[in-house]
């Protein structure tokens, strides 16, 4: 777990993740033998969708009944506890995708099970019968409620997702920034046919693990997700064991002969908040200026987070670099002679110079968002 620690650098549930590759909910499909059966090549599963009370057991029921795949049950603590269960000891990050009437729903379920998975409130469905309950892509347009549903989980000490479907809300930015306050650990984000720029978005709104779902089927498109902000990629009906396997394995390879797995774009390439760990010093007009005013950062404050940031490390020398420090030279997929100098005399491989960039990266963000202030509501 060490290595897949130092590979990826994510922990969710307190539970070490080895391999961003995540199986997404798909209701009456994804339950604990669907995982099982996909173990090897995933880090964590949302399973369900499971309607939790009365008045979404209902609507399964007759969404059922019209011949929609659905997980029926007269128990849910019982059948979620049985899943959980069936799970212990597979390795993967169990997540419980779930759809309740009422924010008191959610918390009733957390209260009986405890911490042992993560609870993922569905804000994704869009079926009319449970929409018309106030659940499911309902609470994108009623957000006041989406908060207090992340808050009354919170209050039980439990890791929280949610699974939203962009563009629905009024501004995925604030969404983002909302649920955050609220105290959501995750976001899983449907992006639709956005693409990688609401990922964007959504990424510089917010500190929170982001998962990308939406038509990931090759490593090439997880990638364009991790370039632009995705810490995990999610797969639903693409799941299938070859899928998966092939990047998982291609993922790891980029872990280890790159040192970083989702390295960001250059900010003047498009890259998110991320790639200020690549960023020169604010001494020319260039995409970094617009984009500190963006974020709120002073020049002389991003200069002394990112000083400070790196001090006692192995890049924050590097006398023979444009500014005297590694932390202010570029990707090292971008060819620089007088970066590969002092990387050479700092007796830094390009694999460790990445990972040395993405601890830069997290630390800037740490310091980014810390002390800003909540947003009112949407």
């Amino acid at each position: 777990m060490i290595e897949c620690y130092e590979r990826c650098g994510l922990i969710i549930n307190d539970q070490v993740v080895k391999t961003p590759v995540v199986i997404s909910s798909m209701a009456g499909v994804t339950d604990a033998a669907y995982v099982l059966a996909r173990k090897e090549h995933i880090g964590a599963a949302f399973i369900g969708g499971y309607s939790i009370d009365e008045e979404t057991m209902a609507a399964s029921r007759a969404m059922a009944a019209d011949g929609r795949p659905e997980f029926r049950y007269d128990d849910p603590v019982a059948e979620l506890k049985a899943q959980i269960a069936a799970l212990q000891g597979s390795g993967v990050v169990t997540g419980l995708n779930l759809r309740g009437s009422s924010p008191a729903s959610y918390a009733a379920i957390a209260d009986e099970i405890g911490d042992a998975a993560v609870y993922e409130v569905d804000a994704h469905c869009r079926q009319p019968a449970m929409t018309a309950l106030g659940c499911g892509e309902a609470l994108l347009r009623d957000t006041r409620r989406l908060a207090e549903t992340v808050r009354a989980l919170k209050a039980l000490d439990v890791t929280v997702s949610v699974k939203v479907r962009a563009g629905v809300a009024a501004d995925d930015r604030r969404l983002a920034r909302l649920l955050w306050k609220a105290g959501a650990d995750i976001i899983h984000a449907d992006l639709m046919d956005f693409g990688y720029a609401r990922l964007r978005q959504i990424r510089n709104a917010c500190p929170l693990v982001l998962i990308a779902n939406n038509s990931i089927t090759s490593f090439d498109r997880a990638m364009e997700m991790f370039a632009h902000g995705a810490d995990m990629v999610s797969m639903a009906r693409r799941s299938d064991e070859r899928t998966l396997a092939g990047i998982d394995a291609a993922i790891q390879r980029k872990a280890e002969e790159s040192g970083w797995y989702n390295a960001p774009k250059q900010l003047c390439r498009g890259g998110d908040v991320r790639s200020l760990a690549f960023c020169c010093m604010p001494v020319k007009h260039c995409p970094l200026i617009p984009f500190l005013e963006s974020i709120g950062l002073s020049r002389e404050d991003y200069i002394r987070i990112k000083t400070e940031a790196v001090e006692g490390t192995p890049i924050a020398g590097g006398k023979t670099t444009c500014f005297g420090s590694l932390s202010w030279c570029c990707k090292s997929s971008s060819p620089c002679m007088l970066r590969e100098l002092s990387m050479k005399e700092a007796g830094l491989s390009s694999a460790e110079y990445m990972r040395q960039k993405r601890r830069l990266a997290g630390d800037i963000m740490e310091r980014v968002f810390d002390g800003v202030p909540d947003e009112d509501e949407i």
